[in-house]
């Protein structure tokens, strides 16, 4: 069974950073797209990032794009985002995901999400 655990989220100033993680268990990341969505209230859900190790292919949402590094640690089934230059628009619940397929690297299994409070 696939499980997905985020951590690392909290409340930072606007030009901070933080690191999300996300303890994976019940498959193995070679095979599986693995990305992070987010969400915030009265907003459609966001993919912003997805990176597949099969593939060899990173992908950012351009609102992240330079801001944002998806990595992963492979020995420990961990995935990370590393999040720099925040800004409150990128205020939201965030999320892990898996998937066997790139094309639904934010559609298949997630976590409960963590969140990320930006302030101005």
């Amino acid at each position: 069974e696939v499980q997905l655990v985020e951590s690392g989220g909290g409340l930072v100033q606007a030009g901070g950073s933080l690191r999300l993680s996300c303890a994976a268990s019940g498959f193995t990341f070679d095979d599986y797209a693995l990305g992070w969505f987010r969400q915030a209230p009265g907003k459609e859900r966001e993919g912003i990032s997805c990176i597949s190790y099969r593939n060899g292919t990173i992908y950012y949402a351009d609102s992240v794009q330079g801001r944002f590094t998806i990595s992963s640690d492979n020995v420990k089934n961990t995935l990370y985002l590393q999040m720099g230059s925040l800004r409150p628009e990128d205020t939201a619940v965030y999320y892990c995901a898996a998937s066997r397929s790139w094309e639904d690297c934010w559609h298949n299994h997630r976590g409960l999400g963590t969140q990320v409070t930006v302030s101005s």
